[in-house]
């Protein structure tokens, strides 16, 4: 049976982005094309024709969250709210063909490396061609530029740079470098061009991202390195802030934390997901440098060079084979680190990992109950960081109006907290005439759980 084409007027797109930033660019990179093949982009995923589910498959929770979205929106489009819904990134990168069988109502299946393939793909779909259509390249290779007038989902004031693509790391219990492909980085040029056009947008806060942004530049030339583009993207000059997400611990070089401490636009942040403190853990985890010293040693390392830094980590529990003894290790290692910020996730028994198959499961009450008792000792740690800030006075970036607050109440960060991921500062007292995405000078004068109260001081 002949499908009935969406309209005779271009068909509207919205998007669904789920996961992590990285895919979040990914979204802004399709919308982008989109855009510029003059295509509508939908005010909000519910008011579109054609919607877009971009998905993750990283963890149990992740793919459950991702099946659940597409079959909601499978569910819409059978009411009749949408007329066509693309299914795209790491889950049909993953599970390729598998998903073409068992979810039929899908319009279509769109891989990582055929990203550039949305205009084409939605315009087939709008002409009620193209039902069943699959765009998963076997193997993920490819490294996308931005758009020179790109689509921002984050509201404006910060923004995503992803500087290169892929994993080569082998952790036992990352399903990365088989979605994602190997570690391939961007050029140097491209990355500052694209800064310059975002700075030249309004943006005031960078946020440099891939799978191991510590990584930089190893495939490149040896005058290629995370540094030295810290260094350049300092040089654009004027009043806005680079911040890096998603580095690694083995891989902090002298020459990183010189750069961080020295140029000024860079907040003096890392996030380092450390996942285990025990050497054994870690080497049953496949994380390099692996020895006692390399990651216990590591907060204490990084405080000598750069002052007042923020530290940011995960830890993984549960992994098989994960001992009590191994755990007490970790608690009392996340005890003396005092992380600024902490995440904790339970392990997530992923087919084609090597830990998939390693004895030892840890039952999930088990591994549940050690996540609890990781974030208690670090709700203490944040208690006890947090009044020390009461008093102190920091540069704020203006991020939006709160919602039921009081007139004169915007929601903020410092260079201490990264979008999404850490608390909020609710600023009070910050004149009408300032707006989203300013610089502003404020004092801490309270603590609202996580988050944190700021009295307006000026510009």
């Amino acid at each position: 049976m002949k499908r009935k084409h969406l309209s005779i007027c271009p068909p509207s797109v919205g998007f669904v982005s789920l996961g992590c930033a990285k895919n979040l660019v990914d979204s802004e990179y399709m919308a982008s094309l989109l855009k510029s093949g003059k295509v509508a982009l939908a005010s909000s995923p519910d008011q579109a024709d054609v919607l877009i589910v971009n998905t993750c498959a990283f963890v149990g929770d992740a793919k459950k969250e991702s099946i659940d979205a597409i079959l909601q929106a499978c569910a819409a489009r059978k009411a009749g709210r949408h007329k066509a819904v693309i299914v795209a990134g790491c889950l049909p990168q993953r599970f390729g063909r598998e998903l073409l069988k068992s979810l039929p109502e899908v319009d279509a299946f769109l891989g990582l490396d055929a990203l550039d393939k949305v205009l084409p793909l939605v315009r087939r779909l709008a002409k009620g061609q193209g039902h069943g259509s699959y765009l998963v390249p076997r193997t993920s290779m490819r490294l996308f530029e931005p758009a020179q007038t790109g689509i921002l989902f984050t509201g404006g004031s910060y923004a995503y740079i992803k500087i290169a693509e892929g994993c080569d790391h082998r952790c036992s219990f990352c399903v990365i470098p088989a979605i994602r492909g190997s570690y391939r980085s961007r050029q140097m040029r491209d990355i500052l061009q694209q800064a310059e056009r975002l700075l030249e947008q309004g943006v005031r806060e960078l946020i440099l991202i891939s799978q191991d942004t510590t990584q930089y530049g190893k495939d490149l030339d040896s005058r290629t390195d995370l540094p030295k583009l810290l260094r350049a993207l300092g040089r654009l000059g004027g009043r806005f802030w680079i911040r890096l997400l998603y580095g690694h611990p083995a891989h902090v070089t002298d020459e990183l934390l010189e750069a961080v401490a020295e140029v000024p636009q860079v907040c003096k942040y890392f996030d380092l997901p450390v996942q285990h403190s025990h050497p054994d853990m870690l080497r049953a985890m496949h994380r390099p440098a692996s020895g006692a010293g390399a990651i216990l040693d590591m907060p204490a390392r990084i405080r000598k060079v750069v002052t007042d830094v923020t530290l940011r980590t995960t830890c993984l529990v549960g992994h098989p084979g994960e001992t009590a003894e191994q755990f007490l290790h970790l608690s009392r290692f996340v005890e003396k680190a005092e992380f600024d910020h902490l995440g904790v996730f339970v392990y997530s028994p992923e087919e084609g990992t090597a830990a998939f198959d390693m004895p030892g499961r840890v039952p999930g009450r088990v591994a549940a109950a050690r996540r609890r008792d990781l974030m208690l000792i670090q709700q203490k740690i944040v208690m006890m960081k947090t009044r020390k800030l009461i008093g102190r006075e920091e540069t704020f970036l203006i991020e939006g109006l709160m919602s039921k607050a009081k007139a004169g109440t915007r929601k903020g960060r410092s260079g201490r907290y990264a979008p999404e991921i850490d608390g909020e500062v609710l600023i009070k007292g910050v004149p009408a005439g300032i707006q989203t995405g300013s610089f502003v000078v404020g004092k801490y004068v309270g603590v609202k759980g996580y988050d944190m109260v700021v009295e307006y001081s000026g510009l």
